[in-house]
């Protein structure tokens, strides 16, 4: 047998595969939430809401993912400039992720055959996991009262893996460990929402969890989730 050595401009794929749990501590399931009040009542506060483990004094304390809501028409918060309809915190998350997921800025957000011009972007902090999220290892509850939603991705169910900008986009189903439960797992407003494991990426859709437990934007959504 001979060997070749390797040119400046060669390059090597490894095969090598490494999974492991994603939230701190080697956790598998994180069921306790805790946000920061100075974070909160800061500038990022109006976009976004960080996620700790454990309460965000605690020296053992590091972000989980964040929260933010997005609005097509900036419905949601204040508006940056009451002369300026549409324009608010809301309506540039939307458009962020937009951008970085659908490359398009004239493309709104399909979940399943729903057309949405909101979603909660649920976005995990890149420190907790590797390459990107592991398709049909996801079980995410949410709760109110005594109405429960259990949602996984859909990678069981299809035959064939679809792409946006951003990389793989799976469904979010009414389901458990990447298959739905019956059907397609969809609500009467279209799927749950989208996974996008490349970037780490959960986009819920709020029409679909509201007609499935009653939900309203009254509701603290971080009390509602169990991830």
């Amino acid at each position: 047998m001979s060997f070749k050595r390797l040119d400046p401009q060669d390059f090597v794929v490894s095969a090598d595969s490494i999974t492991s749990t994603l939230w701190s501590d080697s956790q598998p399931t994180l069921t306790t939430f805790y946000t920061s009040s100075t974070q909160e009542a800061g500038s990022s506060g109006d976009y976004y809401l960080s996620i700790y483990q454990t309460a965000s004094s605690d020296a053992t304390a590091a972000v989980q993912f964040d929260i933010a809501y997005g609005n097509k028409q900036g419905s949601g918060s204040i508006a940056y400039n009451s002369g300026v309809v549409g324009k608010s915190p809301t309506s540039t998350i939307y458009g962020q992720y937009r951008t970085m997921v659908l490359g398009d800025e004239n493309t709104d957000f399909t979940f399943g055959d729903f057309t949405s011009t909101d979603f909660i972007a649920v976005p995990i902090e890149r420190a907790r996991y590797k390459e990107g999220l592991f398709p049909g290892s996801l079980n995410l509850t949410l709760t109110k009262g005594s109405n429960t939603l259990h949602i996984t991705d859909n990678s069981k169910d299809v035959s064939s893996i679809t792409f946006v900008d951003s990389g793989r986009k799976f469904e979010l189903v009414s389901g458990s460990n990447g298959a739905a439960y019956s059907g397609t797992g969809y609500s009467d407003s279209g799927s749950y929402g989208w996974m996008l494991p490349d970037i780490g990426v959960l986009l819920l859709n709020p029409s679909a969890v509201s007609h499935s437990i009653g939900l309203d934007f009254t509701t603290s959504w971080l009390s509602l989730i169990h991830i």
